[in-house]
């Protein structure tokens, strides 16, 4: 792979954010880049590598400059989740993406605008960004998500066992005790979340879309919202994290008009009906749908 690895530290409160870029040797930095946002018990890596694995990498390889955000506590962005912190997912749509993006741009005078993508969680937070600010929705040039939903409403047994018992009863009893959530000591994600971003959470995917530190109705401003061109993204084997359902019920309560949606399933010419995380991490996405990503943000550029 012709790519090049750089992180970047945005002094952010008592710490750092890290932003990691990756781009092509032959970098083109007058075309609008790319900014990926990780889910709830994740972090940055979920779309990249040090060994060039990942759509971070593989966009890169094909001349797309990317830009990967972990947010704060997470990845290599400090301090790390202990007990005591108090930051939430609040932070990140009021105050963490509006600061990268800006700085994004800084970083190139000569585009106006960035595009944004999201695995899971991530695509609430950046929706949630862009349906509150004026200012994103003239700067982000398109959102693309993968099994990202607002609300879980599907209905199963599994969904029962990981949302209603351990997602919304078992994991803030540890992370009373804890002070956080050790998701990824306790095999249930790649990184920890916070108590204020687990309740948060919690409350969203139960009820109505409203920031629980101000009040600010996102549901509202989603209704009024000049959204960007976007593309929301399923597997058909995502059962219960991003189910397919969820995801279109999203993308109706957005109120998005240019929007395109994705079924990655064998019934429709994929490989796999991809689960939640394989959507990104499956050895066969760089030939299936990675391809098509691609084409997406080629067609912006030309």
């Amino acid at each position: 792979m012709n790519i090049q690895q750089k992180s970047y530290y945005i002094p952010y409160k008592h710490g750092h954010l890290h932003l990691r870029q990756i781009v092509p040797v032959q970098a083109d930095m007058n075309k609008s880049p790319v900014l990926m946002l990780h889910g709830a018990m994740s972090n940055g890596r979920v779309f990249y590598s040090e060994s060039g694995k990942g759509l971070a990498c593989y966009l890169a390889d094909a001349g797309v400059v990317v830009y990967v955000l972990d947010t704060q506590g997470r990845g290599l962005s400090e301090p790390k989740l202990a007990r005591g912190f108090t930051g939430g997912q609040g932070e990140v749509i009021r105050e963490q993406l509006p600061l990268i993006q800006q700085y994004i741009l800084s970083l190139h005078p000569n585009t106006k605008t960035v595009h944004w993508c999201a695995h899971s969680w991530g695509g609430v937070l950046m929706a949630s960004a862009i349906a509150r600010y004026d200012s994103l929705q003239e700067s982000v040039a398109s959102l693309v998500t993968f099994g990202s939903k607002r609300r879980i409403e599907v209905k199963s047994l599994q969904k029962w066992l990981t949302v209603n018992l351990v997602w919304n009863k078992l994991a803030p009893l540890i992370a009373w005790k804890s002070g956080y959530l050790p998701a990824d000591k306790l095999k249930m994600g790649m990184d920890n979340e916070s108590r204020s971003s687990l309740r948060q959470t919690i409350d969203w995917v139960k009820g109505r879309w409203v920031d629980s530190d101000d009040g600010f109705d996102y549901a509202c401003a989603a209704k009024q919202a000049s959204w960007p061109k976007s593309w929301f993204i399923a597997g058909k084997g995502d059962k219960v994290l991003g189910n397919p359902a969820d995801v279109q019920r999203m993308i109706k309560e957005c109120q998005i008009k240019q929007v395109d949606y994705t079924l990655l399933s064998k019934k429709q010419g994929f490989k796999h009906d991809y689960d939640h995380g394989g959507m990104l991490t499956h050895k066969d996405a760089v030939d299936d749908h990675f391809p098509r990503i691609k084409d997406w943000y080629h067609s912006f550029n030309g």
